[in-house]
Protein backbone atom coordinates (compact mmCIF):
# COMPACT_ATOMS: atom_id res chain seq x y z
CA UNK A 1 0.00 0.00 0.00
CA UNK A 2 1.35 3.37 -1.04
CA UNK A 3 0.68 6.77 0.46
CA UNK A 4 -0.77 9.05 -2.21
CA UNK A 5 -0.95 12.79 -1.59
CA UNK A 6 -2.95 15.04 -3.91
CA UNK A 7 -2.00 18.71 -4.03
CA UNK A 8 -5.19 20.29 -5.34
CA UNK A 9 -4.73 23.81 -6.65
CA UNK A 10 -8.32 24.91 -7.00
CA UNK A 11 -9.90 27.38 -4.62
CA UNK A 12 -13.37 26.67 -6.02
CA UNK A 13 -14.88 24.00 -3.78
CA UNK A 14 -16.76 21.22 -5.61
CA UNK A 15 -15.69 22.63 -8.95
CA UNK A 16 -14.34 20.79 -11.98
CA UNK A 17 -10.87 20.22 -10.50
CA UNK A 18 -12.35 18.82 -7.27
CA UNK A 19 -14.65 16.54 -9.28
CA UNK A 20 -11.70 15.20 -11.30
CA UNK A 21 -9.68 14.73 -8.10
CA UNK A 22 -12.52 12.84 -6.43
CA UNK A 23 -12.78 10.45 -9.40
CA UNK A 24 -9.05 9.75 -9.13
CA UNK A 25 -9.27 9.37 -5.32
CA UNK A 26 -12.13 6.85 -5.61
CA UNK A 27 -9.89 4.62 -7.69
CA UNK A 28 -6.64 5.20 -5.80
CA UNK A 29 -8.29 4.61 -2.40
CA UNK A 30 -9.06 1.01 -3.32
CA UNK A 31 -5.40 0.00 -2.81
CA UNK A 32 -3.72 2.99 -1.19
CA UNK A 33 -3.89 5.52 1.59
CA UNK A 34 -4.91 8.81 -0.05
CA UNK A 35 -4.97 12.35 1.30
CA UNK A 36 -6.05 15.48 -0.54
CA UNK A 37 -4.36 18.73 0.40
CA UNK A 38 -6.47 21.57 -0.94
CA UNK A 39 -4.59 24.85 -1.24
CA UNK A 40 -7.85 26.61 -0.35
CA UNK A 41 -7.49 25.24 3.18
CA UNK A 42 -3.94 26.52 3.76
CA UNK A 43 -2.28 29.90 3.93
CA UNK A 44 0.96 29.54 1.99
CA UNK A 45 2.98 32.52 0.90
CA UNK A 46 5.26 32.43 -2.14
CA UNK A 47 8.96 31.67 -1.85
CA UNK A 48 11.03 34.84 -1.63
CA UNK A 49 14.26 33.16 -2.77
CA UNK A 50 16.23 34.09 0.34
CA UNK A 51 17.76 30.58 0.68
CA UNK A 52 17.37 30.64 4.47
CA UNK A 53 16.28 27.00 4.23
CA UNK A 54 19.68 26.11 2.75
CA UNK A 55 21.57 27.80 5.58
CA UNK A 56 19.38 26.40 8.39
CA UNK A 57 20.61 22.92 9.42
CA UNK A 58 16.99 21.71 9.81
CA UNK A 59 16.03 23.33 6.48
CA UNK A 60 13.30 25.41 8.05
CA UNK A 61 11.76 28.19 6.03
CA UNK A 62 11.70 31.62 7.63
CA UNK A 63 8.17 32.27 6.33
CA UNK A 64 5.63 31.65 9.07
CA UNK A 65 2.68 30.01 7.34
CA UNK A 66 1.06 26.60 6.78
CA UNK A 67 3.80 25.19 4.52
CA UNK A 68 5.39 23.33 7.43
CA UNK A 69 2.25 21.16 7.65
CA UNK A 70 2.56 20.35 3.94
CA UNK A 71 6.24 19.42 4.38
CA UNK A 72 5.26 17.01 7.17
CA UNK A 73 2.66 15.29 4.98
CA UNK A 74 5.09 14.98 2.06
CA UNK A 75 7.62 13.24 4.31
CA UNK A 76 5.25 10.24 4.18
CA UNK A 77 4.24 10.45 0.51
CA UNK A 78 5.15 7.79 -2.04
CA UNK A 79 3.07 9.16 -4.92
CA UNK A 80 2.37 12.84 -5.51
CA UNK A 81 -0.59 14.03 -7.54
CA UNK A 82 -0.60 17.58 -8.87
CA UNK A 83 -4.15 18.75 -9.66
CA UNK A 84 -4.84 22.21 -11.00
CA UNK A 85 -7.23 24.30 -12.98
CA UNK A 86 -5.58 26.26 -15.76
CA UNK A 87 -6.44 29.93 -15.47
CA UNK A 88 -3.96 31.55 -17.84
CA UNK A 89 -1.92 28.73 -19.40
CA UNK A 90 -0.31 27.69 -16.14
CA UNK A 91 -1.18 26.06 -12.85
CA UNK A 92 -3.05 28.11 -10.26
CA UNK A 93 -1.04 30.71 -8.37
CA UNK A 94 -1.81 29.16 -4.99
CA UNK A 95 -0.54 25.75 -6.13
CA UNK A 96 2.50 27.36 -7.76
CA UNK A 97 3.36 28.93 -4.39
CA UNK A 98 3.34 25.46 -2.79
CA UNK A 99 5.47 23.97 -5.55
CA UNK A 100 7.96 26.84 -5.41
CA UNK A 101 8.28 26.31 -1.65
CA UNK A 102 9.43 22.76 -2.40
CA UNK A 103 12.68 24.40 -3.55
CA UNK A 104 13.98 23.57 -0.09
CA UNK A 105 16.55 20.89 0.81
CA UNK A 106 13.93 19.26 3.04
CA UNK A 107 12.56 17.72 -0.16
CA UNK A 108 15.36 15.13 -0.01
CA UNK A 109 13.48 13.64 2.96
CA UNK A 110 10.40 12.98 0.81
CA UNK A 111 10.07 9.36 -0.41
CA UNK A 112 8.13 10.49 -3.51
CA UNK A 113 8.96 8.14 -6.37
CA UNK A 114 6.01 8.57 -8.71
CA UNK A 115 3.65 11.35 -9.79
CA UNK A 116 0.40 12.07 -11.60
CA UNK A 117 -0.91 15.26 -13.20
CA UNK A 118 -4.63 16.11 -13.28
CA UNK A 119 -5.75 19.36 -14.88
CA UNK A 120 -8.85 21.09 -16.21
CA UNK A 121 -9.31 24.20 -18.32
CA UNK A 122 -12.06 26.22 -19.96
CA UNK A 123 -10.08 26.76 -23.15
CA UNK A 124 -9.86 24.16 -25.94
CA UNK A 125 -6.65 25.13 -27.72
CA UNK A 126 -4.58 22.08 -28.73
CA UNK A 127 -1.44 23.47 -27.05
CA UNK A 128 -3.33 24.53 -23.92
CA UNK A 129 -1.41 22.26 -21.53
CA UNK A 130 2.03 22.52 -23.17
CA UNK A 131 3.60 24.85 -20.60
CA UNK A 132 2.22 22.88 -17.65
CA UNK A 133 3.40 19.59 -19.14
CA UNK A 134 6.87 21.03 -19.80
CA UNK A 135 7.25 22.13 -16.17
CA UNK A 136 5.80 18.86 -14.87
CA UNK A 137 8.10 16.65 -16.95
CA UNK A 138 11.21 18.76 -16.24
CA UNK A 139 10.51 18.54 -12.51
CA UNK A 140 10.03 14.77 -12.69
CA UNK A 141 13.25 14.36 -14.62
CA UNK A 142 15.19 16.57 -12.19
CA UNK A 143 13.95 14.62 -9.15
CA UNK A 144 14.03 11.19 -10.83
CA UNK A 145 10.31 10.69 -10.33
CA UNK A 146 8.32 8.37 -12.59
CA UNK A 147 5.24 9.72 -14.36
CA UNK A 148 2.27 7.42 -13.79
CA UNK A 149 -0.02 9.37 -16.08
CA UNK A 150 -1.89 12.54 -16.84
CA UNK A 151 -5.55 13.39 -17.26
CA UNK A 152 -6.03 16.73 -19.03
CA UNK A 153 -9.53 18.06 -19.65
CA UNK A 154 -10.36 20.90 -22.04
CA UNK A 155 -13.58 22.86 -22.38
CA UNK A 156 -14.84 22.75 -18.79
CA UNK A 157 -15.51 26.36 -17.85
CA UNK A 158 -18.51 26.55 -15.58
CA UNK A 159 -18.80 24.70 -12.29
CA UNK A 160 -20.17 21.25 -13.11
CA UNK A 161 -19.18 21.25 -16.81
CA UNK A 162 -17.06 18.16 -16.19
CA UNK A 163 -20.07 16.04 -15.22
CA UNK A 164 -20.35 13.07 -17.54
CA UNK A 165 -16.97 13.76 -19.15
CA UNK A 166 -15.08 10.55 -20.06
CA UNK A 167 -12.05 12.02 -18.26
CA UNK A 168 -13.72 11.19 -14.93
CA UNK A 169 -13.63 7.49 -15.79
CA UNK A 170 -10.06 7.90 -17.06
CA UNK A 171 -9.04 9.51 -13.74
CA UNK A 172 -10.79 6.75 -11.78
CA UNK A 173 -9.00 4.03 -13.79
CA UNK A 174 -5.65 5.81 -13.37
CA UNK A 175 -6.19 5.95 -9.61
CA UNK A 176 -7.26 2.30 -9.55
CA UNK A 177 -4.09 1.27 -11.42
CA UNK A 178 -1.87 2.62 -8.64
CA UNK A 179 -0.61 -0.01 -6.23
Amino acid sequence: MSVVTVLSGSTRKKGNTDTLVQAFVRGASEHNEVEVISVADYIIKPCDGCNYCYADKEHRCHIGDDMQAVYEKLKHTDILVIASPIYFYGISARLKAVIDRLHNPIRSAFPIRQAVLLSVAADTLPELFDSVLAQYHMSLRYFHIENLGTVLVRGVEKKGDIAGNPALDEAYRLGLSIR
